[in-house]
């Protein structure tokens, strides 16, 4: 790691930069002609008492927030219909038992009265066994029944 004084200042700023020590690793190779391990580039940045910025996490949008209903033109504030509750005609229940095989698992009703067992297994896979054979749940039913399944299992601090 025989680098002079200019060549230090760089990695610094490539470090200040945001890059990865693989990044500088090539850099160094291509602007300066040193060949270094990954190992060796840690401790040169160990030695220059830096440390690699993490990555930022990607931002999360949150999902469109759900209209409110329509509120009457002569209502006063204060007085406007609450929204319905999530999983609006969809219900969740958890097993008091689990069933083997499964971390968790349940029932759900959906809005059309049919109703599934479902199960989460211990790899983290959703799966939801219709008790008539074929049935396949609305697209709103299946995200109100995503959500209040999340809410259930919250409650029990999964």
């Amino acid at each position: 790691m025989n680098l002079d004084e200019a060549q230090r200042q760089r990695v610094s700023a490539w470090i200040i930069e945001g890059a990865k020590l693989s990044e500088i690793q090539n850099r160094l190779l291509s602007e300066f002609g040193v060949k270094l391990t990954y190992m060796e580039v840690r401790f040169l940045v160990d030695d220059l008492k830096l440390t690699p910025k993490d990555p930022e996490p990607p931002k999360v949008v949150a999902p469109p927030a759900a209209a409110k209903p329509a509120v009457a033109a002569a209502a006063l504030p204060g007085n406007e219909t609450p929204l319905p509750p999530v999983g609006g005609n969809v219900s969740v229940s958890v097993d008091q038992i689990t069933k083997p095989g499964a971390m968790i698992s349940g029932k759900v009703t959906f809005s059309d009265g049919q109703s599934a067992d479902w199960y989460l297994d211990q790899t983290g896979r959703l799966g939801v066994v219709p008790k008539v054979a074929g049935y396949k749940p609305s697209a709103a039913d299946v995200q109100d029944f995503q959500t209040a399944l999340q809410q259930e299992i919250a409650k029990l601090g999964f």
